[in-house]
């Protein structure tokens, strides 16, 4: 099998498997994201550049890891824009760390919805037990 350079495109077959979802899932999300703009030659075969993996990247840690919703990912997209989804050191940073949101948030004036403290405590603590049984898992494989 040949490796490609990372600078190289790659086929909706080869970034799938490196992303471990299956094609059509990819197809949905560019009809979602206008932001995913593969290149299509001949026949419609895509060709995804490195910048387009990356935002894919994103968008599925916030869809699987961080529990967004399409539309929440939309509007974190249409908020900060798709650089800070590409830039390497928010690439796999947790989207749900509060203080870096109110911080970004308050520093680019971005309405944010506030919950009670009582239910922020139930969220954390439903997202810790998530945490730990995906931990459980991974030992398991």
């Amino acid at each position: 099998m040949n490796i490609k350079s990372p600078e190289a495109f790659r086929t909706i077959s080869e970034v799938s498997k490196d992303l471990s979802l299956p094609q059509h899932v990819l197809r949905f999300w560019e009809t979602k994201f206008v932001q995913i703009k593969p290149i299509k030659r001949g026949g419609g075969r895509r060709y995804y550049r490195p910048e387009d993996i990356k935002l894919l990247k994103g968008i599925k840690s916030l869809l699987y890891n961080d529990g967004y919703t399409i539309r929440g990912v939309q509007k974190v997209i249409k908020e900060t824009g798709t650089k800070k989804i590409l830039q390497k050191e928010f690439e796999n940073k947790d989207f749900t760390d509060l203080e870096n949101i109110n911080n970004y948030s308050n520093e680019n004036n971005i309405s944010q919805h506030h919950i009670g403290e009582t239910k922020r405590k139930k969220l954390m603590n439903v997202l810790n037990d998530l945490v730990e049984l995906r931990k459980k898992i991974k030992q398991g494989e």
